[in-house]
């Protein structure tokens, strides 16, 4: 009974250090991503003339809210698998995002 117990108390230590370790490199991942997406962000910007460049603004706003919410979510969940969720959801919303807005400054 004893030998069990220190069994799933060393499997649980090593899943709880791989989930941190997948973390961080989701979070690695993310900053990449993020200042790609900042880059693309601010030359779409610029690309954009008066109530276009206001209307980015406000849908990039509006974008933040909604993916920090949506992945909040995750978050929020059981276990320690919800932080590596969570790590997911940012990352891949943030490339989505900066793969679209990359695609909008080639056009001009």
């Amino acid at each position: 009974m004893i030998l069990r117990a220190r069994i799933a108390l060393i499997a649980a230590a090593a899943l709880t250090g791989a989930a941190a370790f997948a973390f961080d490199c989701l979070k690695a991942q993310t900053a990449q991503w993020d200042k790609r997406l900042n880059a693309a962000y601010q030359q779409a910007l610029k690309d954009a003339d008066g109530k276009q460049r206001e209307q980015l603004r406000a849908a990039q706003r509006l974008w933040v809210q909604y993916r920090d919410a949506n992945c909040m979510y995750y978050a929020l969940g059981e276990g320690t698998i919800a932080r590596v969720e969570a790590g997911y959801c940012m990352l891949e919303l943030t490339k989505t995002r900066a793969t679209e807005l990359e695609g909008k400054t080639e056009k001009h």
